[in-house]
């Protein structure tokens, strides 16, 4: 039985949002399942295009991928279905567009500051939620969103222990300095609760290193609405990713979760694989731009391409990609995330587990 405590997006209601995980890992299979259990379920729509087999031109290949996949989410589930869009990459308008057309309920943008993201948005009665690692950006987006008339529907928070591209520096990563989830996330609801910023209160959902029942009532009792989970999602049935990549998940050892340097400016967290190895010691791998898909990208000082490198992951192939993770990839096991044939457990049987793991009393 699926018992987590719900909460509210404007007139959405869920029980937790399940995260955007870029190339391809959370499409229509997941992001349904997700929403067919209560949650909101997301897709990520950064470097659809090419990974589906769409052809053309990169950004209009990726709109109808991103169409595509929406539409597949609604025809599985009536549930809450979003979308994970870039802020850095370079067809975020396009996507951004694509989502409130399909009628999205949820867009979640990251990976920079969207201060125009009401004005493409529109009248649209999609909720639009932040991405923020601190409550300055926080600020930052309220202030330039004001003046369409309009405020965050909520926040999400994402602290250091969080897979994929990270709001952080390198070296806070790497030496531990980073500051914590717990202390973000306190500045901001603070923030998100004051009367002099908002009408009403602001949700503030947290995550990065989410990973239990106990850990989505740890964060309630510190003031969040509600949690964003994605690690632990990756070892579904239901994932958009090949097995493989699920795999890599199981095997993994707390040694392997990485923080590298992205060609993309920024750094993230990942599981090392022979790839990685080779990209740290110096290899570069020769590759000609095809896409110019992300804003801080430099095709002429990277060693390689990282949309070709996960879009590759998402199929299985690890010679020239890898997989992004959170901190807690580890964790994920053979015992725990396989069922009695060896087959990766359903959405709902993790849902469930998360509501057994849900303390009675927060």
């Amino acid at each position: 039985m699926i018992d987590l405590p719900k909460f509210k997006i404007g007139n959405l209601e869920m029980n937790l949002i399940q995260g955007g995980m870029g190339v391809g890992v959370s499409g229509k299979n997941l992001a349904s399942a997700v929403a067919n259990c209560g949650g909101a379920g997301i897709i990520a729509s950064v470097g659809l295009g090419k990974l589906k087999g769409y052809s053309g031109r990169y950004a209009d290949a990726n709109q109808e991928a991103l169409r595509a996949e929406i539409r597949g989410a609604r025809e599985m589930s009536d549930g809450v279905i979003g979308a994970n869009i870039l802020h850095a990459v370079t067809d975020y308008e396009k996507l951004v567009r694509a989502s409130i057309e399909e009628g999205v309920d949820l867009i979640i943008c990251g990976a920079g500051i969207p201060s125009d993201l009401p004005l493409l948005a529109g009248d649209s009665s999609a909720r639009l939620v932040p991405i923020v690692s601190d409550v300055r950006v926080a600020r930052i987006i309220t202030r330039a969103w004001k003046r369409y008339g309009r405020v965050p529907d909520a926040f999400i928070v994402e602290g250091p222990r969080a897979g994929g591209h990270l709001g952080f520096s390198y070296d806070s990563l790497v030496n531990g300095t980073a500051p914590s989830l717990e202390d973000i996330s306190k500045e901001v609801i603070d923030f998100a609760n004051d009367p002099k910023n908002f009408g009403e209160p602001v949700p503030v959902v947290v995550a990065g290193g989410i990973y239990t029942g106990k850990d989505i009532a740890h964060y309630q009792g510190l003031g969040a609405a509600g949690v964003q989970m994605a690690t632990r999602f990756v070892t579904t049935r239901e994932c958009d990713a090949a097995d493989a990549f699920k795999r890599m998940y199981l095997n993994a050892t707390p040694e392997d979760i990485v923080i590298i340097k992205s060609p993309v400016g920024m750094p993230g967290r990942a599981i090392r694989n022979p790839f990685l190895d080779r990209v740290m010691a110096g290899e570069r791998t020769n590759f000609k731009c095809g896409f110019n898909c992300l804003k801080t990208c430099e095709p002429k000082e990277s060693p390689y391409c990282i949309a070709v490198a996960l879009a590759g992951a998402q199929q299985g192939n690890f010679n020239e990609g890898f997989a992004f993770a959170g901190a807690n990839a580890y964790r994920a096991t053979p015992e725990s995330c396989l069922d009695e044939n060896g087959e990766f457990i359903s959405v709902r049987t993790l849902m469930e587990r998360l509501s057994d793991e849900y303390p009675s009393v927060a």
